[in-house]
């Protein structure tokens, strides 16, 4: 078949398929599938929720006529077949983030109004999974050649830790190629490495600052942040972002307020614990080992390349590393500080290690690198990405958009070889009412599904074409 006729054949089953497609989608998505490891049992790993949805996906791709098998509730898998046992992957999840506060739809049902499905899951990521698994049957009906098996993966742990591909590929190969729906278009070739790290102060004598605390978690730019201090707050001077309150008995406190971003964005944001730390310094609401302290806290916090503590660096495929300090917070005697790091290629973690532990050892604190992950990277120019590439272009006809890599980190890091494969595409605008991933009234567009899953069809043939080993 010609890619023309793979177009309109895969138009032809999202047309003929619809309903069936949107149903299959809200089977999933009316189950609660969050992590409650207080309810973790043989054949639920991560609690029932998450293996209800796992087993329902299994059942809807068994359905399709695929032999599928589920591995003790921490994974699921079911093949398409090829000439050879050489597999092409691609990998979804089943688990979700809870629904939290602010819906106003159903957040366990989906919903259709004006051309979109709510419901949690819908985007992120069980609507785009039984996209891409509609678009695996399809292809089987197509008269194209399969040298290779398709393995489809069905997680049930991405939100939290990842721990079901880390069991997955301790008993089971990798796929030769793999990529998951679970992005952006048109095709992510790489993710910087991840770095997580924590100063800690040597023990405060005579504080100034009887507690702090910022931020929520390590990998965000925190939004707020608070001390309470040793001071007359009727001295002390107001200031943009900063509220300061009479706390009684001499004391002070101080709240700083932000802007929230996600470590892999950090210019998004304001950082609460930068505001704070400034604060405190101008005015003087520390004590020299205090000072010392913050004063290296500022250093990191202030400059989100990392410059401030020698880390500044960037490559050709991942640009600029960049640095956020998480969470402050005071422990027993002594002050904590956090921090998250996205670096490219031109550092390793060791260099990453020493400049600050350097920084730490000369007032006294201590560093630990608390979470390493190495940078994943497929050249852009590697066939396969360039295949998908070309698929995404071949059925939107957008060629302003190019391959790309990201600060956050999906499945596809974790296999021999991998990318994520939409099904955002982020320059189109969506409604105000239309929640993203992990927002109330999480929606996405019929159109997206339906343009992403021709997508999907095609790049899947195609890269039956390609030489694999």
């Amino acid at each position: 078949m010609q890619r023309e006729e793979i177009i309109s054949a895969a138009e032809a089953y999202w047309d003929e398929n619809r309903d069936a497609i949107v149903a299959d989608i809200a089977k999933l998505v009316e189950i609660p599938s969050t992590e409650d490891l207080a309810a973790a049992a043989p054949g639920a790993p991560y609690g029932p929720g998450p293996a209800a949805a796992l087993e329902k996906a299994l059942e809807i791709a068994e359905g399709m006529g695929m032999a599928a098998t589920n591995c003790e509730g921490h994974i699921g898998f079911a093949d398409l077949p090829g000439e050879t046992d050489i597999q092409l992957g691609i990998i979804g999840h089943m688990d979700v983030v809870p629904a939290g506060p602010g819906w106003s739809f159903d957040p366990f049902k989906v919903t259709e109004k004006d051309g979109f499905l709510m419901g949690r899951g819908c985007l992120d990521d069980k609507g785009p999974s039984v996209v891409a698994l509609h678009a695996v049957k399809c292809l089987a009906g197509l008269d194209v050649p399969r040298p290779y098996t398709i393995r489809f993966l069905f997680g049930a742990n991405e939100e939290t830790s990842m721990a079901d591909v880390a069991w997955y590929l301790e008993n089971y190969e990798s796929s030769e190629f793999i990529f998951t729906p679970d992005a952006d278009f048109p095709v992510c070739y790489g993710e910087k490495g991840g770095y997580d790290g924590c100063i800690t102060s040597a023990p405060i004598v005579d504080p100034v600052i009887l507690d702090i605390s910022g931020g929520v978690v390590t990998n965000a730019v925190p939004g707020e942040a608070w001390a309470l201090v040793r001071a007359d707050a009727s001295a002390l001077p107001a200031a943009e972002r900063i509220t300061v309150e009479d706390a009684g008995d001499g004391t002070a406190r101080i709240d700083a307020t932000g802007v929230n971003a996600h470590a892999a964005w950090p210019e998004r944001g304001i950082s609460a614990i930068m505001l704070l730390t400034n604060y405190l310094l101008e005015n003087g609401l520390c004590n020299q080992q205090e000072r010392e302290f913050l004063e290296l806290v500022r250093s990191l916090v202030s400059d989100t390349t990392g410059a401030g503590v020698g880390i500044a660096t960037a490559d050709e495929y991942f640009g600029p590393l960049t640095v956020v300090g998480g969470t402050i917070r005071k422990e027993g005697d002594c002050l904590v500080q956090t921090l998250d790091s996205r670096w490219p290629t031109s550092i390793t973690a060791d260099e990453i290690t020493a400049a600050l532990t350097k920084l730490a050892d000369a007032i006294g604190a201590t560093f630990e690198n608390t979470l390493l992950m190495v940078p994943f990277l497929v050249k852009p120019e590697d066939p396969e990405i360039q295949v998908l590439q070309d698929a995404f272009q071949a059925v939107t006809g957008d060629t302003d958009h190019a391959p790309f890599t990201i600060g956050g980190g999906t499945y596809a890091r974790e296999f021999k070889k991998g990318a994520s494969f939409g099904i955002n595409m982020p320059w189109i605008e969506t409604p105000a009412w239309v929640g993203g991933e992990h927002a109330p009234d999480e929606g996405v567009a019929e159109d997206l599904l339906r343009t992403s899953f021709v997508i999907y069809v095609l790049a899947l043939a195609e890269l039956q074409t390609l030489k694999i080993s």
